[in-house]
Formats: C-alpha cells, sequence, structure tokens
C-alpha cells in the first residue's frame, strides 16, 4: 500500500500538467496591480497637466489684459472653463498674494485646499496687486481616485472624503494699467 502511494506520489510530481497556472498565479497580480497604478497616474497626470495649462493661459489673459483687474469667481470661472476635466467647479480653490522681491517673506508652504468633510473656509487670500507688483497665483483641485482601494489610487494622500489634491503655482508681474 505506501509502495502504492510512493509510487503514485512520484508520478504526480513529475508530470508537468498546470505549471502554467502556477506561474500565472504568482504573476498576475503583481501585474494587475502595476497595470492599474499605471491607468491611475495617466489620469493624475492628465489632470495635472490640464490644471497647469488652464491656470498659465488664465495668467496670461492676466497678465496681457491692462486696465482690467478680474476678481477671484471670474479667475476661477476662466480656469474651471479651460481645464475639461474639473467636474465641480466648487472644489477649485485660488490663493493669490503679492510678493515684495526686495523684502521677501515667501509663501505659505502648504496649499489652500478644500476638504468636503469639513465646514467651508474662506479663500485664504486673494488681492489684485498693483502697477508693477509681483504677483503668486496658486490652484488647489480636488479630484476622485480612479481606483481608490488598489495600486497607486490607495496610496495617494487623500482627505478626508477620499480626494487626492493636485496644487498649480503661477507667479506674474501685473502689468501698468
Amino acid at each position: 500500500m505506501i509502495r502504492f502511494l510512493r509510487k503514485r506520489a512520484r508520478r504526480f510530481m513529475r508530470r508537468e500538467d498546470g505549471t502554467a497556472t502556477v506561474e500565472f498565479s504568482i504573476v498576475f497580480l503583481p501585474m494587475f496591480m502595476m497595470l492599474i497604478s499605471a491607468v491611475e497616474l495617466g489620469f493624475v497626470q492628465l489632470h495635472h497637466v490640464m490644471l497647469e495649462r488652464a491656470l498659465d493661459m488664465t495668467v496670461r489673459d492676466i497678465r496681457l489684459g491692462t486696465g482690467s483687474a478680474p476678481q477671484h469667481d471670474d479667475i476661477k470661472n476662466t480656469i474651471c472653463s479651460r481645464a475639461g476635466f474639473i467636474d465641480d467647479c466648487s472644489d477649485l480653490r485660488l490663493e493669490m498674494v503679492v510678493l515684495d522681491p526686495r523684502a521677501w517673506t515667501g509663501i505659505p508652504a502648504v496649499a489652500d485646499c478644500r476638504d468636503q468633510s469639513q465646514p467651508v473656509a474662506p479663500v485664504r487670500s486673494f488681492v489684485n496687486g498693483l502697477d508693477n507688483e509681483l504677483m503668486f497665483l496658486r490652484a488647489c483641485a480636488k479630484f476622485d481616485p480612479i481606483f481608490p482601494m488598489m495600486g497607486l489610487g490607495k496610496d495617494l494622500i487623500k482627505d478626508g472624503a477620499g480626494r487626492y489634491a493636485l496644487v498649480s503655482t503661477s507667479a506674474f508681474v501685473q502689468e501698468p494699467r
């Protein structure tokens, strides 16, 4: 009986049926996670590039639009209309401050982003500069991860509502009016 079981066990160990299944089961999960992370990273990059482009185009309009001082809501709506992937414009936060290059104080290190799980806070700072002043404009938009529980979507830094922030900045000199 034992000899029979040994013979069957040896024959079973020598068989090569199903080896592709073992390799597939070992390799599939890491490859799937890399694929999901690549898709997530692609969408993060797409959102960030579109936000950067919209902010740059809007800053160019502000710089060249002499005689006009666009207000917060006008700039926000312009950025939202130019960035095709911002679904909810209420999540876009703008911060514009005047910087003095001769007495440099810097800007706050942390961007002013809206957390939907927190109560609404007013805009941190939004000042239209005078002629020839150095201005700093920062925009923060929130997005939902495509795969929030897997791959890169799981590792993104998210707020209480499960959204990640993308920040875009631009500096310009206010043209004389």
